[in-house]
């Protein structure tokens, strides 16, 4: 009974109320890019990409690259050159005036002398247009739609193969993920996607939950305090229910992904997402032409 009841509920309760969400918050997305043979290697911002970085430009030949949030304020920004780039995090957009890692991420982006395209979330495309308009022509404006798409069956996929939502995008990665598949890639690489939240929360003397988020890059001071600002409030079972959400999403972009044909391959050292296969640096290159 209790799986009739969990059954019904992934796929037609989940999917219905989607679908719901889907026709009051949803705009019409980009539309989508024909399937292309080249693969992708999708750049999450956890310390585990400076291992990926540092073994050298041979390995990144043969495959595109993307690149998400801060990344563009990394050093090494300048010489990965990403050909996709995603911002979903609200801060991009209205963050500018008080945090001064904002605004050089866009002075950052405004730079940009190579082949780029950048997806920005619908849902905020009052707020970007001005921002995105200081950015050079070589620079391709996408939409994407963050509106959570949940459940499993034909209804939940065919929302998402339009572009009218995503699986909950509790982390970046997941509309990451996402805007690859839809811009035609069908073999996609993770790495610096750690996801080892829980081995840096805990709870102080006062109660208040701490979380330690570390980057690939050092973020300042300024930075700091602004994520430790934002988990003020939060208590332990909201942000344990928080990355539920997030690995549960992976297993949603699994099922889909499947539905596509692709295939999506985590190359993360120690990485705590549970819903890919997995690889070694070493074997991407082999990996990606069979």
């Amino acid at each position: 009974m209790e799986k009739f009841v969990s059954d019904i509920n992934s796929y037609f309760v989940r999917p219905l109320a989607s679908l719901a969400k889907a026709l009051i918050r949803s705009r019409r997305p980009s539309a989508a890019v024909a399937p292309h043979e080249r693969p992708l290697i999708v750049m999450g911002n956890g310390p585990s990409l400076r291992s990926f970085i540092n073994e050298g430009p041979d390995l990144r030949q043969g495959f595109d690259l993307m690149a998400v949030n801060f990344a563009a304020n990394a050093p090494e920004f300048d010489t990965l050159r990403p050909q996709l780039y995603i911002l979903a995090d609200p801060h991009f957009f209205n963050g500018g005036d008080t945090d001064p890692n904002v605004a050089r991420l866009w002075q950052r982006l405004a730079s940009v002398n190579w082949p780029m395209t950048l997806w920005l979330p619908l849902s905020h495309r009052q707020m970007a247009r001005p921002l995105a308009a200081s950015l050079p022509g070589n620079v391709t404006l996408r939409w994407c739609n963050l509106t959570p798409v949940e459940g499993k069956g034909w209804l939940s996929r065919t929302l998402i193969r339009g572009g009218w939502g995503m699986p909950r995008p509790r982390n970046v990665l997941i509309p990451a993920i996402m805007t690859a598949l839809r811009s035609g890639y069908r073999r996609i690489f993770l790495v610096g996607a750690d996801h080892t939240w829980s081995q840096s929360l805990w709870v102080d003397d006062a109660n208040r939950v701490v979380s330690v988020q570390p980057h690939f890059y050092k973020d300042d001071e300024k930075e700091q305090a602004r994520v430790t600002s934002e988990y003020a409030g939060y208590h332990l079972h909201d942000i344990l229910g928080s990355l539920t959400v997030a690995f549960r999403s992976y297993f949603d972009i699994l099922d889909f992904s499947r539905s596509l044909g692709a295939e999506i391959i985590n190359a993360t050292p120690g990485s705590f997402i549970d819903a890919f296969p997995r690889c070694g640096y070493a074997q991407m290159p082999t990996l990606s032409r069979r």
